[in-house]
Formats: C-alpha cells, structure tokens, sequence
C-alpha cells in the first residue's frame, strides 16, 4: 500500500525561506522553513492525505497504533524519521547519545520528575540519534567530529600569527598549549563551555577578522566561519570550538553519517537527512537553548577522526543505497531515467518505506499497488510491497530499514 502524505515544514530561526519550496515546487510560507518531518515522531508526526481512506487515521502516528501489522510488518514501530532540512544559518553545536546513555538519562530526568516539554531537559526518549545527511545542492556545509590535532594546532599557529595585539596572541597560543596537552580535548571543550572564557573568543575571532597575509590560504574557510559565527552569536565559546573540528562543504549527492558522540553542526544548505526517531539532543553551543556541559561531556566522543563521509553503494541502475552502521535505517537515492526503467531495475524493500520525489515524475510499482508522484510528493510504503520498480522520469528518495 502507498499512502499519499502532507505535512508542513517547521518554522525554525535558521530555515532558509525558500530552499524547501524551491526543492519541492511548492509555494513559499514568506517565514524560514527549516525542516519537513515525514514520519511518526509524537512531536510532529505525518499526516494523511485520505484520513478515511485507513480507518479515520489522521496521520501516521494513529495509523501505526490502529493497525501496526499492515503498517510495520513485525517491528515494533517506526524506527526512523526523514526530513529535509535547509538552513539559512548555523544550528548549535550538537551530539546525540547512544542507547545505553539516552536509556539511562531517560530514566533518570523521569524519576526526578521533569517533565517532557521542560526546556531544561536533555532526555525526551530512551533511544539513541544516528543521523545522516544528503546534500541536495552542491554547497552543503558542516562541522562534523574533531579535526587532527596537527592540523588544529597549524591553523592556531595561523590565527595567533595573525592576532589583533600581543594579548590577543598569548590568548591563541595558551589555547594552543591546551589543546597539545594531556587530556587535550577533552579538557579544552570542557573549559571552554565552562569557564567562557571571554579574552581566548575575542582573541579568536579579531585574528580570524585580521589580515590573512600571514595565514595559509588553506585556513580561508575557517577564518570565514569564524567570522560568520561570530556575528550570529557574539561572545558565544562555541565559536571557538567550532575552531577544533572537521569543516566541510558537500557537492550535490554527497553524504555525511553523524554516530552517537559525533559533535557536529549544519552551517547552510539544503539536504535530506535521515536519522532514528529520537529527540534527543546535547547542544554545546551556538544556541539560546539549554546547553548541559558535563551531560554533552559524557557521551562525546574525542578521538580526531576524518570527516565522516558515507559513500553510497550502487544496487541497480540508477540506484545508490546510503548504509550506515545501525539498523534502524538507509537511504536510496533512485535517478530514474528511460534507461533505467529499461533495464528494469528493481529494489527489495526490506520493511516500511517513506518516500519523496524531489525532481520530476515517478511510478513506483509495488507488490501489491502503484503510485505516481510528482515532484514535492511524498507517501509511506507498507513493507508487503516488497520488490520496488521504478519508471518516469525523476529523482526519488527511499527512507526505509535495513534487512
């Protein structure tokens, strides 16, 4: 079964006014439009286009409760949440747990009696918030994990050689000796989002605003950053960790897979992002909402790694399957054209299905029944329509679970 779907994007601070409608064919709101939910999520689950259709459901959440067998098959709910996002402006520096921890801390606001909708509270749910993100435009940028420490330490070189005044260099460089010290990291976020420590921001972003003549070309993007970051939230200390961490731009097509303890934040651009269904969110920066220190602490994760590109795995013509190391969902990206629907390419869908045409028209065959969406368009997938054939003329998104 395909189930047409509706919903309306969220009108967060950082949308973008108009990536999504450009994206979807749709008419702008005239406010940000930041995120398209499609999913079961209780904070704002799907709705359904033909209510009457499944028994009076008014979106995907009361479906799923009224009928769980045709909807998911044997799991026990909806694993994950599709969105598109676009931003216009940075969002707050952030990590998610894994499930051990969001079990526990769960658990433990519950027994202390704060209530879900508390602004101060950390946990919503007991499960954890794996996510990845597509870029749908070349453009995409974000920060994602801690850089190496070589080059940390090459690109604090730069901005203490380019420092303001000598304060404003012995500020960068005892920065730098934190971060080359034992414990490193770890210690160095720990101070910053505690202490705050007003001299070492300032130092940071006059350097970053400074002459670049003694700076490596290399560093242009971060000094920009810091810049824009500044503007958006002066005096703020995650613009200093912004500092320590990978900064990448993504091209159309290209994806990035966030863990459980990946700090990272979206700066700008327009992507499809696909994650499990939590709420839970540790920010650590960059934001007017709460931010708990030690908790962020506890489930980050500081190793310096690469940034943590997901390279897609083609299954078929025209089909690319994104497949992150949890279960609870991947991702095909299905470019569909007269060759492929020639060739007859087929996907196995191996439990429910949310998808989205984001270009063109597209026919999706199931076991069972048929649609056709068009550009903007998007229904959930019951899982017994088991082999998928695409044919049109489009590009589609699949949210689905893995085998």
């Amino acid at each position: 079964m395909f189930v047409p779907l509706t919903a309306v994007p969220r009108d967060y601070a950082w949308g973008s006014h108009t990536a999504i409608a450009e994206v979807l064919g749709s008419q702008p709101s005239g406010g940000p439009e930041a995120e398209l939910w499609l999913g079961a999520h209780p904070g704002a689950p799907t709705r359904i286009v033909d209510a009457a259709a499944l028994g009076g459901a008014q979106d995907l959440k009361a479906w799923i409760e009224q009928d769980p067998a045709a909807a998911l098959g044997g799991l026990q709910g909806l694993p994950f949440l599709l969105k598109v996002l676009a931003a216009d402006h940075p969002l707050s520096l952030q990590a998610h747990p894994d499930l051990a921890r969001a079990a526990a801390g769960f658990a433990d606001e519950n027994e202390r009696g704060i209530p879900l909708d508390a602004p101060f509270r950390n946990y919503k749910d007991a499960l954890h918030k794996p996510e990845l993100i597509v870029a749908l435009r070349d453009g995409f940028q974000a920060l994602c994990g801690f850089r190496e420490l070589g080059a940390t330490d090459a690109l604090l070189s730069a901005l203490a050689a380019t420092a303001a005044d000598e304060a404003g260099r012995a500020a960068i460089e005892s920065l730098r000796a934190r971060v080359a010290a034992p414990g490193g990291l770890s210690d160095v976020v720990g101070w910053l989002l505690g202490d705050a420590p007003a001299d070492v921001i300032a130092a940071v972003v006059a350097a970053a605003a400074g002459p670049a003549d003694a700076a490596p070309d290399r560093w242009v993007a971060e000094r920009t950053l810091v810049a824009t970051l500044a503007e958006e939230y002066p005096g703020d200390a995650g613009i200093v960790v912004a500092t320590l961490l990978n900064l990448v731009t993504l091209r159309a097509g290209e994806a990035l897979y966030l863990p459980a303890g990946n700090i990272h934040a979206y700066l700008r651009g327009i992507g499809i992002e696909l994650m499990a269904a939590s709420d839970n969110v540790l920010r650590g920066g960059l934001t007017p909402k709460h931010v708990d220190v030690p908790e962020l602490l506890s489930v980050l994760e500081f190793e310096p790694r690469p940034v943590p590109w997901l390279p897609s795995v083609n299954v078929g013509a025209g089909l690319d399957l994104f497949v992150p190391d949890v279960r609870d969902f991947e991702l095909l990206r299905a470019e569909v054209t007269t060759e492929t629907t020639i060739s007859g390419a087929e996907f196995e869908l191996p439990g429910p299905g949310i998808v989205i045409v984001t270009s063109g028209e597209v026919t999706i065959a199931g076991a069972t029944s048929s649609t056709t969406l068009a550009r903007g368009e998007y229904a959930y997938v019951t899982p017994d329509e088991a082999t998928l054939r695409f044919s049109g003329a489009g590009t589609l998104f699949l949210a689905t679970t893995q085998p």
